[in-house]
């Protein structure tokens, strides 16, 4: 999705994003408030609160992973690379 408005920092945004919505899924699956996560894992609630919320700029991809495991989730992350493409069309003068 990121990558769509060119964002430079796409990929970092969409793991993120990808990361918040496992951490929401869970807290809806397993019917946790705010609080209940935090009673559950110790991470302060306003920080589930930022997570529904999308607000996920200060969290990094490492802290979004240890709140999945605090949550007593597993992550597998799997990666391909491969070389960007750019947009090589002659710019109209």
């Amino acid at each position: 999705m990121y990558r769509d408005f060119g964002d430079v920092d796409a990929d970092v945004r969409q793991a993120k994003a990808l990361l918040a919505a496992e951490i929401i899924k869970l807290l809806e699956k397993e019917d946790l408030s705010t609080r209940d996560a935090q009673v559950r894992t110790g991470i302060n609630h306003s920080e589930f609160v930022q997570i529904r919320r999308a607000n996920l700029g200060r969290f990094t991809i490492d802290r979004l992973i240890s709140i999945l495991g605090r949550l007593n989730q597993q992550v597998e992350i799997t990666i391909t690379t491969h070389p960007r493409t750019t947009d090589s069309s002659p710019m109209a003068s």
